[in-house]
């Protein structure tokens, strides 16, 4: 247990540190329109070792895939730490998110694997309670290490932390569940991956490095299209499908999924965007910008421990609908802010974004694979893992063309055109000037408070779009069902639907 809280605390404190640092990141390596890639990067190699982990662990055992994970994801983050360049970061976080596409999903299976029925709610609430802690302390480490290190060591950390997980499970986990022989859909698994990378690149270079209409990004869409049918029928026909289609005729299962796939679509944007506003429209360090993730995190811990407990008690959708409620309340209210927003203001905001984020993540995991079989529970898991994630992936950068075409519209309306703030300074697109303290001590005032109203306006524009899968989550949830977790006698499981 230790080694598996130590995994959680080490694979989510990553990506906060990250969020937190990359403002001073982009500032030291710049190349403003392309730092979206250095998370989307990650989220998409995360997204293919899931479900091919997911299967082989029900095929092999979770063990070696989890260990192997954890040495993938440890040698990404050394190799991050020695980055130059933007490009560099960006495909080492590739390499860190396959080891993440094994150590999440398996981890959490390996819950329900040794835990019966009436320990789940608990154990998986303290999982979504470690998972937020860890969000409070990355920011907090981020920050220190960015400021009065190096940003190239918010990666190190996670060394000491990788290394004695890996030994805690090495030595302490002995697997008694038996494993069936199974057919690993390569074709699914590259085809999916394929599409959805197709699909991201035509979004962040369409409009921006080629014209929509342009023979590369008609290219990609058809690419996308092409590889995504032949993904349907791959999964269509395959003995052992890497999502299968039969888990979605489970209506807890496919409602889970779903809910979990907008959740990820609007939520990375208040992760990604919130230290940036701070950053870049009040002028903080980077340790007020991770700072300001501490109140969004508080409110993850307490809604993970309170909705798992709840959802044993009350049933799944019922809890799901009051947390649904009051994220898309909170996504709503940070679509108000702006450049005189007072960071209390957006302190209350961010604490009612975490209490309606944090049951998601453990309620969801619970009711996804209610009905599942232990010989499937890894590719059950891994699959709503993936859906998540590639919410997330394309949410990061679908909102991120929206705030950057915001940003440069804005910018070119205040300075009329003009790519310059001021004789002597920077342009206005460089994000040197915009997230170094050092350097808007020299940028004229009035010129300064035009980037930063244009800056925030992009931001709450960003968040604004963020309201239709924030809706949609409200929406979706009530197609849950109220199944409740329950021991039949002979320990064996059960369900109670309401």
């Amino acid at each position: 247990m230790a080694g598996l809280l130590l995994s959680i605390l080490m694979a989510s404190m990553d990506n906060t540190i990250v969020a937190t640092a990359m403002g001073t990141i982009v500032a030291d390596l710049g190349d403003m329109e392309k730092f979206i890639w250095v998370t989307s990067a990650y989220m998409v190699a995360e997204m293919a070792g899931m479900p091919i982990f997911g299967k082989l662990s029900d095929m092999y055992g979770r063990k070696k895939f989890f260990l192997f994970g954890m040495i993938l994801f440890l040698f990404g983050s050394i190799l991050c730490g020695t980055a130059q360049t933007i490009e560099q970061l960006s495909v080492y976080r590739a390499i860190q998110g396959v080891g993440g596409g094994a150590l999440i999903p398996i981890t959490f299976t390996i819950i329900f694997d040794i835990f019966p029925p009436e320990k789940r709610g608990k154990m998986t609430g303290l999982f979504g309670a470690v998972f937020g802690l860890s969000s409070i302390f990355g920011p907090l480490l981020g920050a220190y290490i960015t400021d009065y290190i190096s940003w190239h060591w918010v990666f190190y950390i996670n060394l000491p932390l990788g290394i004695t997980a890996f030994l805690l499970i090495l030595v302490n986990y002995k697997e008694s569940l038996e494993h069936k022989k199974q057919n690993i859909d390569w074709l699914g698994a590259f085809t999916l991956v394929g599409a959805v990378i197709c699909l991201m690149f035509a979004l962040e270079l369409g409009g921006n490095k080629y014209d929509w209409n342009s023979v590369q990004i008609l290219s990609l869409f058809a690419g996308f299209a092409v590889l995504i049918i032949i993904f349907l029928f791959a999964e269509r026909k395959a003995s052992d499908p890497i999502i299968s289609y039969d888990m979605f005729k489970n209506r807890l299962f496919a409602s889970s999924t779903l809910v979990g796939l907008f959740y990820g679509i609007a939520f990375i944007v208040a992760s990604v965007y919130i230290p940036i506003f701070i950053q870049g429209v009040s002028g903080g360090t980077a340790t007020n910008s991770g700072l300001i993730l501490l109140p969004m995190m508080l409110g993850v811990v307490v809604s993970s421990q309170v909705g798992a407990i709840s959802a044993v008690k009350l049933g799944y959708r019922n809890v799901m609908s009051v947390f649904a409620l009051i994220f898309a309340a909170g996504m709503y209210l940070l679509s108000t802010i702006d450049g005189d927003t007072s960071r209390t203001v957006i302190t209350i905001y961010m604490i009612i974004v975490g209490l309606g984020t944090g049951a998601s993540f453990s309620v969801l995991s619970m009711a996804a694979i209610h009905h599942i079989a232990p010989s499937n529970r890894g590719s059950a898991n891994s699959t709503i893992s993936f859906v998540r994630q590639l919410g997330m992936t394309v949410g990061i950068t679908i909102f991120g063309i929206i705030q950057r075409n915001d940003f440069s519209d804005k910018m070119a309306e205040a300075f009329g055109g003009n790519d310059k703030m001021a004789p002597g300074t920077a342009s206005i697109d460089d994000p040197r000037a915009i997230l170094s303290q050092e350097l808007r001590s020299h940028i004229p005032v009035p010129v300064l408070n035009k980037i930063t109203d244009a800056l925030a306006g992009s931001i709450a524009q960003a968040f604004a779009w963020a309201l239709i899968p924030a809706v949609l989550v409200v929406v979706f949830v009530f197609m849950l069902t109220n199944d409740k977790l329950t021991m039949k006698q002979g320990n064996k499981e059960s369900s109670h639907v309401q």
